[in-house]
């Protein structure tokens, strides 16, 4: 509407200044005859005479404006002014000039017009998203390597990936040394992980080491509504990166566009088929195309195309996953460079609080102790900044607004105390860390419990622990108030779902013996995890549902037992709680200790363990 609104400015212009560049106004017409009458008649005030355009313009004392003509005689301005000595009446010739001028200054106003509105049409198809004019140029944008800051030296906690990239950064600085050996170098780089485990931070840091030209484009950004697009976008992408290599052509999220054909939904041709048929091409077709490395993420593998992922193609496939306790203590190292920190603040410890964070939550977390420490007006980042944050991102921010009851207050202590104390009493179940009452994100409470090492694998014993430890909470709330409320509704449904899992994926069933029910899948377009597949019977699926029942109440059971015998250390807990609001792991050691040494015989008492005995 403003380029319109423009236009229309413009054409008044034009039309303002045609009308003024004119010679005669808009008047009645007359000729010469009838204008003589008025002379004679007394009813022309003034007379304005152009000899070089045969007529003039009357004023009548009216006021009215009369358009003449006047015959080719050159003694009639003379015969005029004597016949007529009352009307004011003015001569000119005009000269060539001024008429070439006029007709020159027309057309330099109408070329003038034409452009403005070719200029304004041109930019509203250009913006907006419609780019009318250019829907098959491709969106990379170059990377400008001299001015790249990231290096392998800025991406911890990944190296064996960091090993694989570095092998196709020294063939672009040194190929020779390959070819030497007749090797060959891979045509496609595909980077595997889960979201925020550093894949685009990879690929920064390769554009930042090769030091060759490095193109870049999100998988979404071929895809358009009109057919044909994409695929016109993967070819002047590939033309453009065949004048520039050695390059690098860098593909994010290309799940967008490498989906599984034959997919589409309603059977008729796909868009994104035909924008991934162009890319296969590109990599590797009749044409194939040297020194050219395409470099891909996604963090959905499983429903790229077969095809994509063949040799030749992405040959070479780098897992890219969370970081190991070692690791993310060198990515809180990275992070926290260059920050004001203090003393106390250990990476390493740091990094045991964080199991299972990715390098962008560990970001996000130096990042949230900064503004905590802003926020309090600190000149440095201590540990209870660093802390506070990791809270804060695990389990949301702070709702101390949130006005709860003082008996509601009490249920939330022998809740989060029932978590705790059970924890604490199982010996393969994760150690207690940290226990709250203050509300947090939809959490009225939480119990923070952190394995003391990365773990990959996990036996039946510590999943039976785990399950014990959620339903913690229920069992003191059901043993202090007798009844249980609402605020287990969570711990129950992951405590079943690790049971069924325990049947139905890892084969942890003494009846059903080491076999697997169900299996996930769905249509490829939407998605593999929608759809399970029921491949077994009804009566098979009746002895899962009495499984899964029978390890809840063994667990219930164990955590209930647990919270009778230790009852007078949950009330100490309970207390300290509503006293502090906040626990940590060595206010609940000595808690334990304290009390226990007083009731050192009913302490004494083992627990007895869910996993049968092997005789």
């Amino acid at each position: 509407m403003r380029y319109l609104a423009l236009v229309v400015l413009a054409m008044l212009v034009f039309f303002i200044v045609a009308r003024g560049v004119s010679q005669f106004e808009k008047s009645d017409l007359i000729s010469y005859s009838q204008l003589r009458q008025r002379l004679e008649a007394g009813d022309i005030k003034s007379l304005d005479v152009d000899f070089r355009k045969a007529g003039g313009v009357a004023v009548t004392k009216a006021g009215n404006r009369l358009s003449f003509v006047i015959p080719q005689d050159a003694q009639l301005g003379d015969r005029l002014a004597k016949e007529f000595p009352g009307v004011d009446i003015a001569f000119k010739n005009s000269s060539s000039t001024e008429f070439v001028t006029q007709i020159i200054l027309s057309v330099v106003m109408v070329v003038f017009l034409l452009g403005g509105v070719y200029y304004l049409l041109t930019r509203q198809l250009q913006t907006g998203g419609n780019q009318a004019l250019s829907f098959g140029r491709s969106r990379a944008r170059r990377f400008d390597v001299q001015l790249s800051q990231v290096t392998f030296n800025d991406v911890a906690g990944v190296e064996e990936a960091k090993q694989e990239l570095l092998e196709v950064v020294e063939f672009l600085r040194e190929p020779a040394k390959f070819r030497a050996l007749g090797a060959k170098i891979p045509k496609g780089v595909l980077l595997l992980g889960p979201p925020g485990c550093g894949k685009t931070l990879l690929a920064r840091a390769v554009a930042g080491e090769a030091k060759v030209p490095f193109f870049f484009i999100s998988g979404s950004e071929f895809v358009e509504m009109f057919v044909g697009v994409g695929a016109s976008r993967v070819r002047d992408l590939f033309n453009e990166s065949k004048a520039t290599r050695p390059c690098i052509v860098f593909i994010d999220e290309i799940d967008a566009v490498g989906r599984h054909r034959g997919a589409g939904l309603g059977g008729g041709h796909d868009e994104r088929e035909q924008t991934l048929n162009q890319l296969l091409v590109e990599m590797d077709g009749f044409d194939p195309n040297e020194q050219i490395i395409v470099m891909a993420a996604t963090n959905r593998p499983d429903i790229l195309d077969p095809a994509l992922l063949r040799a030749g193609r992405f040959d070479r496939r780098i897992i890219v996953d969370q970081a190991d306790m070692k690791g993310r203590q060198e990515i809180f190292q990275i992070y926290l460079k260059g920050k004001p920190i203090g003393e106390e603040v250990n990476p390493a410890l740091l990094a045991r609080r964080t199991p299972g964070f990715s390098g962008a939550d560990i970001e996000n977390v130096v990042n949230e102790a900064a503004l905590l420490a802003a926020r309090e007006n600190k000149k440095t980042i201590n540990m209870t900044d660093m802390e506070s944050a990791i809270d804060k991102v695990m389990a949301g921010p702070e709702r101390r607004s949130r006005i709860i009851s003082d008996e509601e207050k009490k249920i939330i202590a022998y809740h989060e105390a029932g978590h705790a104390l059970v924890g604490k009493s199982l010996p393969k179940a994760d150690p207690v860390h940290k226990i709250s009452i203050v509300s947090r994100g939809m959490a009225l409470g939480y119990t923070m419990q952190v394995p003391a090492e990365d773990r990959y694998l996990r036996t039946k014993s510590q999943l039976l622990d785990q399950a014990t430890s959620l339903l913690g909470g229920r069992a003191a709330e059901v043993l202090v108030f007798g009844e249980p409320t609402t605020g287990a509704s969570t711990d129950l449904d992951s405590a079943t779902a690790l049971a069924r899992e325990m049947v139905t994926q890892f084969g942890m069933s003494e009846t059903l013996g080491p076999l697997t029910f169900g299996r996930k899948h769905g249509p490829i377009f939407l998605g593999k995890d929608l759809v399970e597949e029921k491949n077994y019977s009804d009566d098979v699926a009746r002895a899962i549902d009495e499984e899964i029942k029978k390890l809840i109440d063994e667990c219930y059971s164990q955590a209930r037992k647990i919270v009778s015998q230790k009852r007078a250390i949950l009330d100490k807990i309970v207390e300290r709680l509503l006293e502090k609001e906040t626990m940590d792991s060595e206010e609940l050691d000595e808690v334990v200790r304290t009390v226990g040494q007083g009731q050192a015989a009913e302490a004494a008492e083992p627990v007895p363990s869910l996993v049968p005995s092997s005789e």
